[in-house]
């Protein structure tokens, strides 16, 4: 048989296999992916501005620079996967002063060093499924609707029934804690829980966090509190964190941080998760063989991030002025309400055509990449998808960019 034949029935035999496999579900695709494929035969109507993903575009702190040059001989040794003693001790210093605990964290072994959030938070899932007694059903994972896609993905490879919780504005954009049955409690492995939530901004109050505390030890599940954008609030008050409501032991509860949002560094790929010391010894045992370490050389630009607020604190102010021109120039249309923190505008135009005819528009005519808000969310019991007629927009471009961005959102759809 000659090379040709063969290679020709090769391509032959792909091609119609790959035909016969079939397309994923939108459920369980990327909402980027959708947003390419949805804007794809599109031509932006003036100079694209993408207001889709959530990439801060503040200016880097002017420490990393030096920091990862007296650092670069640590490129070469592997470093422990549970984080160097200085990173885990300026984590562990960094959250006693940023929230009211009622004792210090123990940085040996209540605090892990991670590839970012998602990594924890998509790991968490599994080990969740590990640690937590047996459940009385099939096991679930609660999730907040709209969320954070890492969130669904840890509970599908926990194999894990996701339970998806609608956060809508009727319930102040957090679950409703009264919804959730006793049942379901009882075959819970972990909540996930944004504060501020992705994406609507929405802040729980201590009330609400000592809730889930209480269930979440009732029922013996663990609770994941998602708190990237802490650091991010627009109202003067910084958000309450989920480690207060835990004191003083933390059981059941890891909180995870990243320096993505607070310190301008999302490709840096560093935070941590603190909290339930029982299960971080099992978690960091996935960890080991699951997960790949941080370089040293990164760790000690978060060490020096940690320990300082100045740069937190001029970032802060630039979204705080950028809401305040979304406030003169959105007003109250699409039911707009600065939000309490986070970044992002959750603006609802159902009765602009529809989160995907409104991204079409503005693509097509501003210039503008926004993400349709069903994207961000799935289908509920009841069959309805709480990001439905909704579009996010990221307010992470800099002051004259984002001005120019919403006033060519409002000329567009009115």
């Amino acid at each position: 048989m000659s090379k040709t034949f063969v290679s020709k029935t090769f391509v032959s035999m792909t091609a119609a296999t790959a035909s016969q496999v079939p397309k994923p579900k939108a459920e369980g695709r990327s909402p980027f992916v959708r947003l390419h494929e949805l804007l794809a035969d599109l031509k932006p109507g003036k100079p694209a501005i993408n207001l889709s993903v959530g990439e801060p575009q503040h200016p880097i702190p002017p420490f990393v620079g030096p920091v990862l040059q007296a650092h670069l001989a640590d490129f070469g040794r592997y470093p422990a996967n549970k984080g160097t003693d200085g990173f885990r001790k300026a984590a562990a210093a960094w959250l006693d002063r940023r929230y009211s605990l009622a004792r210090p964290v123990d940085p040996e072994t209540e605090v892990l060093v991670l590839n970012g959030t998602r990594e924890g938070l998509f790991l968490g899932a599994i080990a969740a499924k590990r640690y937590v007694p047996p459940r009385a059903g099939a096991p679930a994972i609660l999730i907040p609707n709209p969320f954070y896609a890492a969130y669904s993905a840890g509970a599908g490879a926990a194999e894990c029934e996701p339970v998806y919780l609608p956060t809508t504005r009727e319930t102040g954009f957090l679950p409703d804690l009264d919804a959730i049955d006793e049942a379901l409690l009882k075959r819970t492995v972990a909540f996930y829980i944004a504060s501020p939530s992705n994406p609507q901004g929405a802040v729980a109050g201590p009330e609400y966090l000592s809730r889930i505390v209480a269930m979440a030890r009732r029922y013996g599940f663990m609770v994941f509190a998602d708190e990237c954008y802490c650091e991010i609030y627009l109202d003067g008050r910084a958000p309450r964190g989920m480690l207060e409501a835990s004191d003083p032991d933390f059981a059941n509860v890891v909180v995870f941080h990243s320096l993505s949002k607070r310190s301008n560094l999302p490709g840096l790929r560093v935070g941590f998760a603190a909290g339930d010391r029982k299960f971080l010894a099992r978690y960091i045992e996935l960890r080991n063989i699951a997960a790949p370490q941080v370089p040293v050389p990164a760790q000690e630009v978060a060490i020096a991030a940690y320990a300082d607020e100045e740069h937190v604190e001029k970032n802060r102010e630039l979204y705080v002025a950028k809401f305040d021109l979304a406030d003169q120039i959105v007003g109250d249309r699409y039911g707009y309400k600065r939000p309490a923190g986070g970044f992002f505008l959750w603006l609802d135009v159902s009765k602009h055509g529809g989160d995907e005819a409104a991204t079409q528009k503005l693509w097509r005519e501003g210039g503008l990449r926004v993400i349709p808000g069903h994207y961000l969310a799935r289908d509920g019991a009841d069959g309805r998808n709480p990001g439905e007629g909704y579009i996010r927009v990221a307010l992470v471009q800099d002051k004259e960019t984002t001005a120019e961005a919403l006033h060519r959102l409002v000329a567009v759809l009115g």
